[in-house]
């Protein structure tokens, strides 16, 4: 049985998440759900109407860039990279997860939960 993984935690993770799924190179929506899913071992199986307001709101802020184009079955596809901000955003991002990761693990006195 799955163990339940809070929508709390999910949307404060999901801006770090899709940041450094796009530090890897430029990808499409459905691309970004897939590495989700592979990051977390199967844990967390984002939806589309989860990741598309988070890209949305991250091209928003401009810590994404998305360009539009065609695939080969000539359907319209979105990509979305990086910006200068966004690689920025993604540093302070680690840097602020390490610190809660490593808090709660001593929290938990070492042991891996």
């Amino acid at each position: 049985m799955k163990k339940p993984v809070y929508k709390e935690l999910v949307a404060a993770s999901s801006r770090p998440m899709v940041l450094s799924i796009l530090s890897g190179g430029e990808t499409y929506g459905y691309e970004i759900l897939k590495q989700v899913q592979l990051l977390s071992g199967g844990e967390l199986e984002w939806s589309d109407g989860m990741l598309y307001p988070v890209l949305h709101r991250l091209e928003r802020d401009g810590l994404i860039k998305g360009r539009w184009q065609l695939t080969d079955a000539g359907r319209r596809r979105k990509y979305y990279r990086l910006t200068g901000r966004g690689k920025r955003q993604l540093s302070t991002d680690r840097e602020s997860w390490r610190a809660v990761y490593g808090a709660l693990q001593m929290s938990w006195g070492g042991s891996h939960v």
